[in-house]
């Protein structure tokens, strides 16, 4: 089978192409043969050998993707070859064929299309975990995002609004302006070109937000904390800056503010099964209450394109690999 490997950590064009054998599903795993994989941050950080954790050398990156079920293991029940799934898991899945443990499987509802179920698990289960759970968002309540027309940032939109919250969207230009506002954000605050503390303490009538969803990381962070009102949360998700953050605790620890750190692939380590929450999701979107924002498809063996572009900060939405059919 073809798949795209890092071979050395680097600048995209690290991502070769290569044939390697095809794998074969153990006991309680599932074969499949993508149709769509999707391309998250992490990824190009792993690329980069900036990850904080570095798997050795060749690797196949991707984490997520949808397609047919090819074969299955020992032991496993509750699917059939051919049956239309998305999956998540170790890295591997930049190829035509990944093996994924079957309770990292879920049937796919017929109306949901591969593109759109590739991008749901780590961009949207974390934007759902991270608001629902950690922050527990209210109705009512302000909620600030930070790199809002990202995957996740633009899921978090959705499911902020969905929870009844009133949504402050942070994005790095004047054209995304109107993607964020068409997912539901009520303000839009350009990063760079206007003072992020000023706007929010103007559109809270100097209170601050509620909850914090901290997706850029680096002097963004040191901001987040600066933002939030008394008693609020703050959820940091992402250091995509790649740089310290020098919070000064006067604008901490006078405010009774809780801060929560967020990674999917820890999260999932310490006993979180985030199957049931994928279900609801691909309902939620099956019935139209959620909109998956694609920004471009690339081909598999064009995974370096697909991470300049992730890389060049001017996404709306996901990016995705299209592998097969």
């Amino acid at each position: 089978m073809r798949v795209v490997q890092v071979t050395e950590f680097g600048p995209p064009d690290r991502l070769v192409a290569a044939e390697v054998p095809d794998p074969s599903p153990g006991a309680g795993q599932i074969l499949i043969r993508l149709a769509a994989a999707s391309v998250n941050r992490a990824d190009a950080l792993l690329r980069a050998g900036g990850y904080h954790i570095l798997p050795p050398l060749p690797v196949t990156p991707g984490t997520e993707g949808a397609g047919f079920v090819e074969a299955l293991g020992a032991g496993v029940d509750g699917f059939a070859i051919g049956d239309r799934v998305v999956a998540w898991g170790v890295p591997g899945f930049y190829a035509e064929l990944v093996v994924a443990e079957a309770k990292k499987v879920v049937l796919l509802p017929p109306s949901v299309d591969f593109d759109v179920a590739a991008a749901l698990p780590v961009t949207w289960l974390s934007a759902r975990y991270c608001l629902n759970e950690l922050a527990r968002v209210r109705k009512g309540d302000v909620v600030l995002i930070h790199a809002a027309a990202s995957g996740v940032g633009s899921a978090a939109i959705q499911v902020a609004k969905h929870a009844g919250a009133v949504v402050i969207a942070v994005v790095g230009s004047s054209d995304k302006e109107a993607f964020v506002r068409n997912l539901g954000a009520g303000h839009v605050v350009l990063r760079g070109d206007q003072d992020l503390i000023e706007q929010v303490m103007r559109l809270t009538d100097k209170r601050g937000a509620d909850v914090v969803l901290d997706l850029a990381g680096g002097e963004a962070f040191a901001q987040s904390v600066r933002a939030v009102a008394q008693g609020g949360r703050v959820v940091a998700m992402a250091n995509v800056a790649l740089t310290p953050s020098t919070i000064d605790t006067r604008d901490f620890y006078p405010k009774n503010v809780t801060i929560f750190g967020f990674q999917f692939t820890n999260l999932q380590r310490l006993g979180w099964n985030p199957r049931p929450d994928l279900i609801a999701l691909l309902d939620l979107v099956a019935a139209g209450r959620f909109v998956v924002s694609i920004d471009q498809r690339f081909p598999l063996t064009d995974a370096a394109a697909a991470h300049r572009r992730i890389e060049s900060n001017e996404t709306r939405g996901k990016i995705l690999l299209t592998v097969g059919s």
